[in-house]
């Protein structure tokens, strides 16, 4: 059973020895003004990426591209990764890369 008063920046509501009475500066409550500002702000941020990163997973996913097939956009060649066994592992890189 408080009774603010924004005018005066108080706040009274009875207590076990009387009235109890809170008071504030306009600085202070500009500075929890801003702050609710800046929350607001977030909260709308977050509503809004929420939204857009369910929209993107509802999207058709690419059917050329699957999951475990990798298809190089460039030219490739075959480095083995030990020179006296070629057939065993080789690392695969771009053809058009320079000597260096």
């Amino acid at each position: 059973m408080a009774v603010p008063n924004y005018t005066y920046l108080k706040l009274k509501m009875l207590g076990p020895n009387g009235v109890i009475m809170i008071e504030s500066t306009y600085e202070h409550a500009y500075d929890y003004d801003i702050k609710c500002i800046e929350y607001a702000e977030a909260l709308m941020e977050a509503k809004t990426l929420i939204a857009n990163l369910g929209r993107l997973g509802s999207e058709a996913p690419d059917s050329k591209r699957r999951a475990g097939t990798f298809e190089p956009t460039e030219a490739i060649k075959l480095v083995p990764v030990d020179p006296a066994c070629p057939n065993d592992r080789a690392l695969r890189i771009s053809a058009t890369l320079d000597i260096k």
